[in-house]
């Protein structure tokens, strides 16, 4: 293959990712990349509410549409964007190595229990309200470094929260007048897939990209995404899922924050396992 075509958003963050990925495969196939920077309904709509709107497909389906159209080879995506579902004639090839999946609360620096905090994720406020009760919320969007300002120098609210690997990846390690502090996972669970940077192709294609991918990576996130599609859920629903090889962090709005350890061979048979503990949970899937 001489030169693969690389459809990704348009956003820095997106672009930093697709920049990883080209050149992963660079080093792995000596081949050219091209990146085809496509701009999504999700970027277009940047003043809509995922949550009172719905969230599905509107960071990826454009992106899906070039593959189907055969104008990119593959297309990367932050895996915490995918569906539960993909579309018809695709596949996830594999997943870079996960970097840091946890989320990080950002602060106005000397605030010390935050009142407000701007999120639009029900996940992530259904887990901060457990961390300071009685705290409100608005919502936020926009790029990572808009979302800072806003709390920097707009005062939107005393803080938000971001997922470190999207900081680590645009090199953000601090910001004037912020403070950065890691949640780990028995105080907020990540979303499904976070961390995660997914390679899509077209289903036909799927074998010949596998390999070159990060197969710890593919096995964890598979069972994250076991749970996702059984619960169908999406930007509407307050739930969240974290593999890793022995042990799942879980959130939900009905069960709240969950830990439960992997039995023997869990990642070899994510429908299985995801079907056998959503029952141990008390939920439907």
């Amino acid at each position: 293959m001489n030169k693969i075509v690389l459809a990704t958003r348009k956003s820095p963050l997106a672009r930093a990712q697709a920049e990883l990925v080209a050149a992963h495969l660079k080093a792995r196939l000596g081949a050219e990349v091209e990146l085809l920077p496509i701009v999504t309904t999700g970027d277009r709509q940047a003043e809509w509410s995922l949550e009172r709107m719905g969230g599905k497909g509107l960071f990826t389906s454009e992106l899906e549409q070039a593959l189907s159209r055969s104008e990119a080879d593959i297309a990367v995506h932050s895996t915490k964007d995918l569906p539960g579902e993909i579309g018809q004639g695709l596949a996830v090839a594999g997943y870079l190595p996960r970097a840091d999946p946890r989320d990080v609360l950002v602060l106005r620096a000397g605030t010390g229990a935050p009142a407000s905090l701007a999120t639009a994720s029900p996940r992530r406020r259904l887990q901060a309200a457990k961390l300071f009760p009685g705290i409100s919320f608005c919502e936020i969007r926009g790029n990572v470094d808009t979302r800072l300002r806003k709390i920097a120098e707009q005062g939107l609210a005393d803080g938000t929260i971001l997922a470190a690997a999207g900081l680590g990846r645009l090199g953000i390690a601090g910001w004037p007048g912020l403070e950065f502090r890691s949640l780990d996972f028995s105080e907020m669970v990540p979303a499904v897939g976070q961390g995660a940077i997914a390679i899509q192709c077209r289903a036909a294609d799927a074998a010949k990209w596998a390999a070159l991918f990060d197969a710890g990576t593919a096995g964890t996130v598979a069972l994250e995404r076991a749970f996702q599609k059984r619960l169908g859920a999406g930007c509407q629903t307050a739930f969240a899922a974290h593999a890793t090889a022995d042990t799942l962090h879980f959130f939900h709005e009905e069960t709240g924050l969950r830990r439960l350890p992997l039995p023997a061979g869990a990642l070899d048979d994510p429908e299985g396992t995801a079907s056998a503990l959503l029952k141990i949970l008390g939920l439907r899937g």
